[in-house]
């Protein structure tokens, strides 16, 4: 279920609780009388719950990421902090666009649900906006039939090399103005895969461009799908050190990180 829907129920349960209380029993009681444990709790519980809600729903929402699709930038144990209003204020739960405060824009590394699976989310980079054409052929991207710029090609030390077959290289790619790093190995593409990215949609990719369910595989992001913009690490555990105390397994150099 989502955790947004369950946020909703809890805030509904507790101020129902709470309000009918007020209405229709608390004069009975009295000053004198003891308020049921229940109506403590909701009384208690129903403004932190409604103070996580509004943040969590209109300014910035947690994520953990849980996958190695994002390397070398975003690493599987990072916890990340994402921006929600971004792309526009959006109506809980049921994600209608109230404001549109901004677009998404070549670069950005952007939460959104999966489109056939909306419950699940996903974290990748926006590569295309509307009325572009992109071509992904021999590890590169082609925008509007022009290449990326592609430099700095070197090797990638670690961690997670086992899940990359043992080895990769780091190359940093140029999106129109926005630099970031991506991985590459030597597993062979599926062939060159061309798209136009209609209105009201987005095509995506992870920075670990031979390890990454994305855009080229299932397809474009619909605007309403979209949940936010990725701009902080705030926590991160080193999962490649399993063995490891918790304590030993944080990764103090990747909190406070911006992600661009």
């Amino acid at each position: 279920m989502d955790f947004a829907l369950i946020l909703f129920l809890l805030l509904l349960a507790t101020g129902l609780i709470w309000g009918l209380d007020r209405a229709l029993f608390a004069r009975r009681r009295g000053p004198q009388g003891r308020e049921p444990v229940y109506v403590e709790y909701a009384r208690a519980f129903f403004p932190v719950i409604l103070i996580v809600f509004l943040l969590r729903s209109f300014l910035v929402e947690p994520f953990r990421i849980p996958s190695a699709s994002m390397m070398p930038n975003l690493f599987d144990g990072d916890f990340i902090l994402v921006n929600k209003f971004s792309y526009g204020v959006r109506l809980p739960i049921l994600h209608v666009k109230l404001v549109g405060l901004g677009d998404p824009k070549r670069g950005d590394v952007a939460v959104f649900r999966f489109p056939s699976e909306p419950s699940t989310n996903y974290i990748k980079r926006i590569i295309g906006i509307p009325g572009d054409r992109i071509l992904y052929k021999d590890k590169r991207v082609f925008v509007n039939g022009k290449p990326l710029d592609y430099e700095g090609q070197r090797p990638y030390p670690g961690p997670y090399l086992t899940e990359l077959g043992g080895s990769a290289v780091r190359v940093t790619e140029n999106v129109l103005g926005v630099r970031h790093d991506i991985l590459v190995t030597e597993r062979p593409d599926q062939g060159p895969n061309e798209f136009t990215v209609p209105e009201g949609q987005y095509f995506v990719l992870g920075d670990n461009r031979d390890h990454s369910n994305d855009s080229r595989f299932w397809g474009l992001v619909p605007d309403r799908n979209l949940v936010g913009r990725a701009f902080l690490i705030w926590f991160s555990l080193d999962w490649s050190h399993r063995d490891a105390w918790f304590w030993q397994r944080i990764a103090w150099d990747r909190m406070g990180t911006s992600i661009r």
